[in-house]
Parts: C-alpha cells; sequence; structure tokens
C-alpha cells in the first residue's frame, strides 16, 4: 500500500483472563500478533507488539499513530499473565494521547478492561463507549449493516451470520455511531433471550481522538474471517486519519431498547 505508514501499538496484556488468540509460547509473538504484524505490513501499518504496560509513557507513546487494545481486567496491576502492569500515570496517558488527536481500536476483551468500581463509568470506558457484561456460549449471529457509507464497509451485506464469543455490554456511551447492530433473535442464553439488538461495533471522538471497537475476536479463527479483517482495517484506516466517516450518533435510533449512559 502507497502512502504514510501509519505506527501502531498493539497492547494485549492480560490482567484477567487470557484469550488464545492472544497467548505467547515461549518467545515467539502470539497467533493474533503474528497475524497483525504481517496485515499491518500489507495495509501500510507498521504494528509493534507488546504485553508490557511500562511503555505507557508521553516519551513513548509518541511514536504512535494509534493503538489497538485485546485486553483484560486492571492494567494497572501485574495480573493474570504475570506481564508488567502501566505505570501509575499511564492510563491517564493513554487517555490523554486519544484525546489529543491519537486514535484507538478495542477488539473484543478491550471493554472487559479497567472495570468501575461502585458508581460511576471508569475513564477507559468512557473513552470507548461501553463495558463487558456478560456473554454466552460462542454461537452464530445475525449483524445488521447500519452505518452502510462507513468508509471500507460499502460493500458488506446488509445483514449477515458470524459465528463468534458475543459479548452483552453495559454503560455504553449516547453518542455512538454504531455500525453493526446484533439481533438477538435465536440466540441461546439467558443473557441473549427476548433482548432487544444491541450494538456490537462502533465508532465515537474522544476528544479530537478516533475510537472505533468490534466485539468480534475471541478465537483466532474469529481473527482470521474475512469480515472481521474488513471491519477491523476499516476502523484502523479510520482511527489513523485515512479516511473520513459521518458520526453523527445512531443508538437511540437503531437501538431503541438499550440503555446509555
Amino acid at each position: 500500500m502507497s502512502g504514510e505508514v501509519k505506527r501502531v501499538l498493539f497492547f494485549s496484556k492480560s490482567a484477567g483472563f487470557e484469550h488464545g488468540p492472544i497467548h505467547r509460547e515461549g518467545g515467539a509473538l502470539s497467533p493474533a500478533e503474528q497475524l497483525l504484524v504481517a496485515f499491518g505490513r500489507k495495509h501500510g501499518f507498521g504494528v509493534d507488539c507488546t504485553k508490557d504496560g511500562s511503555v505507557f509513557t508521553p516519551m513513548r507513546l509518541e511514536d504512535y499513530d494509534l493503538f489497538l487494545f485485546c485486553t483484560t481486567g486492571n492494567l494497572l496491576e501485574a495480573g493474570a499473565d504475570g506481564q508488567p502492569p502501566m505505570p501509575a500515570g499511564g492510563k491517564q496517558v493513554l487517555l490523554d494521547a486519544i484525546a489529543g488527536g491519537k486514535g484507538f481500536v478495542g477488539v473484543h476483551n478491550a471493554s472487559d478492561t479497567f472495570h468501575g468500581e461502585g458508581e460511576g463509568v471508569d475513564p477507559f470506558i468512557a473513552m470507548l463507549g461501553g463495558e463487558f457484561r456478560t456473554h454466552g456460549s460462542q454461537q452464530n449471529a445475525t449483524q445488521e449493516l447500519t452505518s452502510p457509507s462507513f468508509p471500507g464497509l460499502e460493500d458488506l451485506p446488509a445483514s449477515f451470520e458470524t459465528f463468534d464469543e458475543w459479548y452483552c455490554q453495559r454503560n455504553l456511551a449516547s453518542d455512538l455511531h454504531v455500525i453493526l447492530l446484533q439481533h438477538t433473535d435465536g440466540m441461546t442464553g439467558e443473557m441473549y433471550e427476548g433482548q432487544p439488538a444491541y450494538p456490537s461495533a462502533w465508532a465515537r471522538n474522544h476528544g479530537a481522538g478516533r475510537v472505533f471497537y468490534t466485539s468480534m475476536g475471541h478465537n483466532i479463527e474469529n481473527w482470521e474471517a474475512e469480515v472481521f479483517l474488513k471491519v477491523l482495517l476499516a476502523g484502523l484506516n479510520w482511527a489513523a486519519g485515512r479516511t473520513e466517516a459521518d458520526l453523527t450518533p445512531n443508538i437511540a435510533a437503531v437501538a431503541p431498547g438499550v440503555p446509555t449512559v
């Protein structure tokens, strides 16, 4: 791909449950990291992969145009994977970098990160636009394209079915521009049955920054799926400022039964 190479920091620390695609064996990169390095090279992104939270300092984040998170838990703690946590101010450094104009792409368990305690919404969740609540068994689900003009997704079908582990979210921001809407008809599990359709991919602005999220990506087979890679590339290109999109909030219109904050 011609043009400027955009620098991506792929952060996959698991302070909570570690998903298979980001598990490293020995000194090798995880399957998702290997995939993203090659995928990025093909599409004009230079991808650096780390699980080391000490990278989150103002000086070190200057090198990156956007951040890609596939993370769980409180990243200020070593947690389940034993990798170094973010420094005490690292979380705010990240949020300030995004608000200052850098991009952010969250995949799947990114919304299972920095859960708030007590009342209120954690600042990371407020930036992302939604917080993991629960999920059922992996299964097929129908996705509706609610933003057919979002750049890179114009040729997606109006609706399609795909297999993954589908997150139910809470604390969804009222300014979300919903890109994919998940229909619950035919899904099994009490968390889905009788529930309204809800956002599964969205975009929003955080200050001067661009934030994109997709709930797809539980297994490496999901990462390798054509529709996932198409959605991911659309998100990366937009978050990096390569494309422009109408981000008029539409969650109230396309998901009227879903509560927002």
